[in-house]
């Protein structure tokens, strides 16, 4: 079921892309345009460097540290 939702929702098509754009341009004006793009490929790059990086350590095993002697002494306090 979910493979024909994927399906009948898909991708907008050209008239619907040049219909945000217009909404875009009037929310924003064509001068707030270059920088907001700007901006959100900034954050889609990092976005894809952080979930990269994600992969990564999920890969890699875990290392364990053994634990400090400071860890086991039991504290004591002065009255």
């Amino acid at each position: 079921m979910d493979f024909m939702l994927n399906i009948a929702v898909g991708m907008p098509g050209p008239f619907e892309m040049v219909i945000i754009l217009v909404v875009v341009m009037l929310l924003f004006g064509a001068k707030r345009l270059p920088g907001l793009s700007r901006s959100l490929g900034k954050s889609l790059s990092e976005f894809k460097r952080g979930k990269e990086e994600g992969l990564k350590s999920a890969d890699e095993p875990e290392k364990i540290e053994p634990e400090s002697k400071s860890d086991k002494e039991p504290v004591v306090s002065e009255k």
